[in-house]
């Protein structure tokens, strides 16, 4: 059974997401903005390299509704649109103040 790409793309973030957010930030010991935003970076290139490795030079289109768009910007704004409520959930569930730059 094969999958649509978006499809693909879609189940690639959220095992990125639910692994993020069921295991890694719940597991760190201090769960600050900073600390979070930089696994988020690791993550997000981690979802790019493997869309790439399976999409990279294939020229396949992938449809954001309205618009075409190619497999990197499909998977960085399907991965933002995913995130946003899941960070803020667990943000306010930790405690983790969004607007304060001198955390600890």
């Amino acid at each position: 059974m094969q999958f649509a790409p978006e499809a693909q793309i879609l189940i690639l973030n959220g095992v990125i997401l639910a692994v993020a957010y069921l295991g890694i930030y719940p597991s760190l010991e201090e769960k600050t903005l900073n600390r979070i935003m930089t696994i988020d970076l690791v993550l997000s290139a981690l979802a790019l390299f493997v869309a790439g490795a399976l999409f990279w030079g294939s020229g396949v289109p992938f449809s954001m509704l309205f618009f075409e768009v190619n497999w990197a910007v499909f998977t960085i704004v399907t991965l933002m649109i995913m995130e946003v409520p899941l960070f803020l959930n667990f943000a306010k569930k930790y405690g983790i103040n969004l607007f304060d730059d001198d955390q600890r």
